[in-house]
């Protein structure tokens, strides 16, 4: 499909179709993914200024525009459901125009999942929604204080302390001595556990104060009704509370409005931002966040910031003032938003001097910080990727460098594991597993040899048929695997890692030049003993130190490989022990599986029952039950099937 600017007639045909109402409209490219994601309350109005004022746009918007194919909208009843829509669809579509906060896993969150009956809290690096009913709190920028208050909040009230039970039939010492109420043997009640849980989120939601008081007043009410003992534990959480309070919160002179302070710091391609929770004039937390700062305005990361935080929190963590470092794009549009979520009023002000400014260059200060260390992580790994490049004699630093690794317990659930580094981290969403396929790799006899060659042959098959029809493989190696995309081919590699020596590497070109493709690519491998660097055709290692920039770059993708392969091998073996031999035979699924082993409670007395005996089971008829039985005794039904058709008479 040609893009809209090449169709005149087309687009202003469709733009006529855009209604003037509030909502949400999607661009999409020739290939139907999403380009860019936006909202307005009059539709037609803001799709038709990206193409009659192109010359007023963005760069990156001109170039957007330039590869819309499909203009689809979705139409609201207000402004602030269509920045809902939006805040949503970016999240979920991930579109490349927009202004997306990046994932980096520098920053952690707290987890809670409300979802489950005893809910589980834990820190973790990675956002996954299971469920619509979990919560994260964050991203907290220091984690040591972010574990210093799990741990005292664990301490202050009884919670499970334990992802899996310690003993099946009994409680552990953490029930004995008051830190688990029982959660594995439910000596607490789903409906208390939550309730126990509600206190702890609010530490998180900056809300100490508010249970503070709610603590006090129960035990208040303990104490007047003579129940000392519950007064006295509800007494030491007050105390544990206050220890928490005292470790994490910093005066400030205004106590009188909750607040949230924003402000960045941004260079031509990066940007940090910090958020500030203050509550009654104290610090209560400190959250960041990085954007992609490249042509884009102060203004409108700071408002991208708040529509990612705010629609992910509860209303009550919503501040009534917010106090922000530039002015916003859409600030009325973000204030009614927060207003509508808070249902009370929510105030956006860029204050320009007296305490209010001050607090501002405060958070600055610290986005400044954030900035200079990620530059400083920026530059190292620059430089590791250009000292790698001299060390293998590239003419430019490797961008995207493949590594591979093989994993199996003397040849039984083989695998492979490819990984990769993009610009000197790791890019997990273009991590790949494989399954070793040959059948000479099986239980009892492996070859480390033949397993990466098989898999370098199916990593590079499709790359070796474009060569085939014609496309330039070769010119790949100067420019990058980025410069070409053709049929879908876009993932060519400047660097491929083996993890093993010189047997290893020579199995590799020798697969590869079954595919005509080892003069195309740079591989080399790395020996664990000496850390070593080989390369193709050599029988000496290159000159280098373990210790080197480059040499430390193909350390860390080696250790990744291994990782990721070891933990895919380890599912496998986990899934074929876990798997019974009942499911080998035709006809046999996992529930009638689970029906059998429920009314024989036993392989064995499968194994032993009779055809008869099998087919009275739940759900096995005469023909299912002669199958289950032939699986278990093949001589005997082979024997009965020998002896099934009568001889010929014999004749004189």
């Amino acid at each position: 499909m040609p893009p809209l600017l090449t169709q005149p007639e087309v687009l202003e045909r469709r733009l006529k179709e855009i209604p003037p109402e509030p909502g949400c409209y999607l661009m999409r490219d020739g290939e139907d993914r999403i380009l860019y994601v936006g909202k307005s309350k009059s539709l037609r109005s803001r799709v038709r200024s990206y193409f009659r004022n192109r010359h007023d746009l963005s760069p990156r918007i001109r170039l957007m525009t330039r590869q819309v194919c499909e203009i689809e909208f979705i139409v609201t009843d207000s402004e602030a459901e269509a920045l809902a829509l939006e805040s949503n669809l970016i999240k979920n579509h991930q579109p490349h125009f927009n202004v997306l906060l990046k994932d980096d896993k520098k920053y952690p969150y707290l987890c809670i999942t409300w979802s489950e009956a005893y809910p589980r809290i834990f820190i973790t690096r990675r956002r996954r929604f299971r469920s619509p009913l979990d919560r994260f709190y964050g991203p907290y920028v220091d984690v040591g204080l972010l574990r210093r208050t799990l741990f005292l909040v664990k301490r202050v009230f009884p919670l499970r302390q334990r992802p899996r039970p310690l003993h099946p039939d009994r409680t552990c010492l953490n029930y004995s001595i008051g830190r688990c109420p029982g959660v594995c043997q439910e000596k607490i009640t789903s409906e208390d556990y939550h309730r126990t849980l509600r206190k702890v989120a609010m530490v998180f939601q900056g809300r100490s104060d508010e249970l503070q008081r709610l603590l006090d007043e129960q035990m208040n009410r303990y104490a007047e009704r003579l129940d000392f003992e519950a007064a006295a534990r509800v007494r030491d959480q007050l105390q544990g509370l206050d220890q928490l309070t005292a470790d994490q919160k910093m005066s400030l002179p205004d106590s009188s409005v909750s607040r949230d302070v924003l402000a960045l710091a941004c260079d031509d391609r990066l940007a940090t931002v910090q958020l500030f929770q203050m509550r009654a004039g104290k610090l209560v937390g400190r959250l960041g966040y990085t954007a992609d700062a490249s042509a884009l305005a102060p203004g409108l990361i700071l408002q991208r910031v708040i529509e990612e935080h705010y629609s992910q929190v509860d209303a009550v963590e919503v501040p009534p003032e917010l106090l922000v470092q530039h002015a916003l794009p859409q600030q009325q549009l973000l204030e009614d938003w927060l207003t509508e979520q808070r249902e009370r009023k929510v105030q956006i002000h860029c204050p320009k001097q007296r305490q209010k400014a001050d607090l501002i260059e405060l958070v600055q200060r610290n986005a400044e910080f954030e900035l200079l260390r990620a530059k400083q992580g920026q530059e190292q790994q620059a430089l590791a990727t250009e000292d790698l490049a001299q060390l293998l004699e590239l003419p430019t630093p490797p961008r995207r460098i493949e590594g591979y690794d093989i994993s199996h317990i003397q040849g039984s659930d083989a695998v492979a594991s490819q990984v990769v580094f993009i610009d000197g981290l790791p890019a997990k969403q273009h991590y790949r597993k494989y399954k070793i396929r040959s059948s000479s790799i099986q239980s009892g006899h492996s070859d480390d040899f033949m397993a990466m060659a098989e898999i370098m042959r199916r990593r590079f098959r499709r790359w070796a048929r474009a060569k085939a029809d014609g496309v330039d493989v070769g010119a790949l190696r100067h420019k990058g695997g980025s410069a070409l995309q053709t049929d879908g081919l876009n993932d060519w590699p400047d660097v491929v890692m083996i993890d093993g020596g010189k047997g290893q590497l020579s199995a590799v070109m020798e697969a590869l030049r079954e595919l005509d493709l080892h003069d195309d690519l740079n591989v080399c491998s790395l020996a664990k003993q000496r850390e070593e660097v080989f390369l193709p055709g050599e029988s000496q290692p290159l000159e280098s130190e373990p210790d080197q920039l480059g040499v430390a770059l193909l350390r860390r993708l080696r250790d990744e490989a291994h990782r990721f392969a070891v933990s895919f091998h380890r599912q496998q073996r986990g899934e074929r022990m876990k798997r019974s031999r009942l499911s080998d035979i035709p006809g046999v699924g996992p529930k009638r599986v689970k029906d059998l082993l429920a009314h024989f409670h036993s392989i064995d007395a499968i194994q032993l029952a009779s055809v008869d005996v099998l087919s009275k089971a739940p759900g096995v008829g005469p023909a299912l039950a002669r199958d289950i039985h032939g699986f278990f005794h093949p001589a005997e039904e082979a024997g009965q099937d020998d002896g099934s058709e009568e001889p010929p008479a014999h004749t004189a």
